[in-house]
Formats: structure tokens, C-alpha cells, sequence
């Protein structure tokens, strides 16, 4: 979403980016001497926000002042060792896990969903040594003083449609490299318009949930809508607390009450929206079994699902005990319903019956 915000926030640049970008990886349109269709787009975004600077309406918010300035963090630095850094942070251990916990568990699950999404596009990677350099990695950066975790590149059939390689990455790698050591991030940011870039990330988002349905069988697309609304109820929960923060306010201090007359259902979002990548994945998976007619596996993610919420893994803001006891019955309860449908009726599988017959979500009647 933030990306398509800020492609309408200044239109004229991003809305004009968004389409050479789409014309060409969508509608096929090779651009002069087979330039990348993402360099022309920041090419034309730059000439847009540099020909309005000059022109005194500066769209993109490009000056000459704030490009001169940056080029005061020019000079060579190279990362050193931070042990004692790293180190003297084990004193606040108890406070960091909780953060440390839930947002690993995220990372491990994403690095696994990005190399499903790579095989998806017909590159298989090794799963357990795509996560061991992950992390390998991540804490030689750590020690290093970096605080930013690696992580498996998202969008992996996007690049590849563009025509990105291994190449790709290591170029990536190198330059970000340079332009870390050389101080030049600071420049670019000056020289180039964010809105410009903002198209790039929509079409990448827009890859990635086109291929959650392309890439699974259609009788479990509901079970990706399902999968998205959580997501969707973080998403919404964040920008009413940090809209409430800045105003020097909170949801509590306001009244869910008062929320709740104007549409805002805040407790809803807070509880479906607690530990939404966790939650996603039990509901989906739930949800998929039901599609296919497996009840008893169906049920065997209910208890699971009710322990992650009990301890605050999901539908919680944070880890502890009895986080969200009244969720974490429901789940308890949905596991019996579930384990008695094996037993109460039967329905065929869709593969059983011609897919033109019957939809996935057609009505059965019982039959013996």
C-alpha cells in the first residue's frame, strides 16, 4: 500500500513511472536500445522532478540546496568490529527476546515462502542452505555493528521476468557495497525521487499476490483471501495508532466505544491483527484442508494454533501467558467441530468429482 500512496501523493511523477513500468513488463513494450524498463522510469521521474524544481513547483521535493549538503557525507568507511557494542547489549536480553522471538519466527517463514516462490518459477534452491547462510550471515553483519538482518530475496519471479540473473544480485550486493563505504546513499537520495522508485515495489507486490493465485490450485483461492486478512487488520491497527500517536492520543485514551460508533473496530483489529504472519499461515493451512475434505488435518492446525495464541504468538501483542485465552479457546473448540465433520458427514474431493460439475465452494448433501 505505502508505495501506491506515494505514487498518488505526487502523480504526476509516480503515476507517469507506474505506467512505462507496467507498459513494458506487463504490455511487453521494449524501450530505446533495450534500456531496463525501471531505469527508464527513474530516468523520466528525475527529469520530472529536476525540470519542476527549476521551474519553481518541485514536485518529487528536489533542490540543489539538499543535493549540495549531501555531498558532506562523502569519505571512506569500511565496517569494523562491534563485539563490545553487540555485547553490552545482553544486560537488556529479557526485553529484546521479546521482539527478537516473534520477529524471527517471521524472518524464517518469509525466507522459506521466497524460496517456494523461487521454485514456483522454476528455480529450485536448497532450503536448509538458503536459511543456514541466512543466518550465518546475518550475525557476521551483526557483529560487524549492522543491526539489519539478511534476508532471501522476495520476489523472485518479478526479477526473473525482467530478466535478472545471478548477476542481478551480485550487482545489487556490489553496488550497495559502494555506495555504503563511499558515502554516497546520501546523494542518490538527493538526485533521485523516492516516487519514482515507488512503482518498482507496487509491481513487485502486485507479482507476488498474482502468483499466489497463479502458482496454487484455484479451488484454494479463498483460502489466500482468507490469508490476507489479517495482514489486512495489521495493516489498519498500525496507521490508526501512529495517526492516535500523533495527535498525542492513544485508541485506549479515545474510547474503543467512541471508535467503534464511528466504523473502527479496534479491539477486532488489535486480536485478528496480533502476530498476522503466524495466524495467516494456521488459518490458510486450515482453510486448505477443508477445500480438499481433510478434516482430521484440518483440525490437527486448531490446537496448534490455539497454543501460538495462548502464549501470544498469534492474535497478541505480546509473548507471554494467557495472552488471548478467550481466542485460544475457539480454536480448542473449532478442533472438536472439526474432528467430528470426518465422522458426522462425507463430501467428496474435488479431484473426485469434473471440475465443470461442481466449484469448490458448491453445497453437498449428506449421503451415506
Amino acid at each position: 500500500m505505502r508505495p501506491a500512496l506515494e505514487m498518488y501523493m505526487t502523480p504526476v511523477i509516480g503515476v507517469v513511472c507506474f505506467a512505462i513500468i507496467i507498459a513494458s513488463w506487463f504490455g511487453g513494450v521494449r524501450y530505446f536500445k533495450g534500456i531496463p524498463a525501471g531505469l527508464v522510469a527513474i530516468a523520466v521521474g528525475m527529469l520530472i522532478a529536476w525540470g519542476s524544481a527549476f521551474m519553481g513547483f518541485s514536485y518529487g521535493g528536489m533542490s540543489l540546496e539538499k543535493l549540495t549538503s549531501s555531498f558532506s557525507s562523502f569519505g571512506f568507511s569500511i565496517p569494523i568490529p562491534a563485539f563490545g557494542h553487540v555485547f553490552s547489549g545482553f544486560e537488556f536480553l529479557a526485553i529484546i527476546l521479546v521482539t527478537a522471538i516473534p520477529f524471527g519466527i517471521y524472518n524464517l517463514v518469509e525466507a522459506i515462502d521466497n524460496v517456494e516462490s523461487a521454485s514456483a518459477a522454476g528455480d529450485s534452491f536448497p532450503t536448509t542452505r538458503v536459511l543456514t547462510a541466512d543466518g550465518a550471515i546475518s550475525l557476521v553483519g551483526c557483529l560487524m555493528g549492522n543491526p539489519f538482518i539478511l534476508a532471501v530475496y522476495i520476489g523472485h519471479p518479478g526479477w526473473k521476468a525482467i530478466g535478472g540473473r545471478i548477476g542481478y544480485s551480485a550487482a545489487t550486493g556490489i553496488m550497495v557495497i559502494l555506495l555504503s563505504w563511499l558515502g554516497i546513499i546520501a546523494v542518490m537520495m538527493s538526485l533521485i525521487p523516492i516516487v519514482a522508485i515507488a512503482p518498482i515495489l507496487l509491481y513487485i507486490g502486485m507479482l507476488i499476490g498474482a502468483q499466489a493465485f497463479q502458482e496454487t490450485p484455484k479451488s484454494h483461492a479463498p483460502a489466500v483471501i482468507l490469508t490476507l486478512v489479517p495482514h489486512v487488520a495489521a495493516w489498519g491497527k498500525l496507521q490508526i495508532d501512529n495517526a492516535l500517536a500523533v495527535a498525542g492520543t492513544s485508541a485506549a485514551t479515545v474510547g474503543f466505544d467512541k471508535l467503534g460508533q464511528v466504523g473502527i473496530l479496534y479491539q477486532g483489529l488489535e486480536t485478528l491483527g496480533g502476530g498476522a504472519i503466524l495466524t495467516s499461515l494456521v488459518l490458510g493451512s486450515l482453510a486448505v484442508f477443508l477445500i480438499e475434505r481433510e478434516f482430521s488435518k484440518a483440525a490437527a492446525f486448531a490446537p496448534v494454533g490455539a497454543v501460538m495464541t495462548f502464549f501470544g504468538f498469534m492474535h497478541g501483542e505480546h509473548i507471554g501467558f494467557a495472552q488471548s485465552p478467550s481466542v485460544a479457546l475457539s480454536y480448542l473448540i473449532v478442533a472438536f467441530v472439526l474432528y467430528g465433520c470426518k465422522y458426522a458427514s462425507y463430501a467428496p474431493k474435488p479431484a473426485e468429482i469434473h471440475e465443470h460439475h461442481i466449484g469448490p465452494l458448491s453445497r453437498w448433501t449428506n449421503r451415506d
